[in-house]
């Protein structure tokens, strides 16, 4: 078979969420009549678009969220694993964000103050299901639990930035920003 008659493979990019808001793969969608760019370029696996469970090996990873749990930590792990490309966007991932504003008090003191002490809660108990994933002591970024390759901050950062930066990595460009553009709201 000619190479000029062989379809060039897709990038397979896969995305995921820990601990935050869900606000950047938000953002992700906000890149609008883009997205069906997109997806003429790439193949998602895990992502909120999909109903995959785990990441499969793909080109590149979106990590948005703080780590915050055991199970956190094990689908971050997954991620570097089986992504040749890791991206952290976004406030929570890139420094702990809003979650981390927890780590000013033990772990002790904010599951008394949800389940006990809490207003207008009646005491329940502090939860203790198997099911649930075990709480760190504290909150992390996502590069202190493994490589990250590539960073975007911002709460979320804008649709532009997202779509820059995949549109880069897509080409095989690396991505450069000017100070301008990046934020850290």
């Amino acid at each position: 078979m000619e190479t000029s008659t062989l379809k060039k493979r897709k990038l397979r990019i896969a995305t995921t969420s820990l601990t935050g808001c869900f606000g950047c793969h938000m953002s992700i969608l906000d890149i609008d009549e883009k997205i069906i760019d997109l997806v003429e370029l790439v193949e998602f696996s895990r992502s909120p678009l999909t109903d995959f469970k785990h990441a499969v090996d793909c080109d590149i990873g979106i990590i948005e969220g703080a780590v915050s749990n055991d199970e956190n930590v094990e689908v971050l792990r997954e991620f570097r694993r089986q992504c040749k490309t890791l991206i952290a966007i976004g406030a929570c991932a890139v420094n702990g964000g809003i979650p981390a504003m927890r780590n000013r008090f033990s772990l002790s003191e904010c599951l008394n103050e949800s389940y006990l002490d809490g207003m207008g809660l009646e005491n329940q108990g502090i939860p203790n299901d198997p099911e649930l994933p075990r709480l760190l002591d504290n909150v992390h970024p996502v590069q202190d639990v493994v490589k990250i390759d590539y960073m975007l901050p911002g709460c979320p950062p804008s649709a532009e930035m997202i779509w820059q930066l995949l549109s880069d990595l897509i080409a095989g460009r690396e991505p450069v920003f000017t100070q301008e553009q990046i934020r850290y709201d």
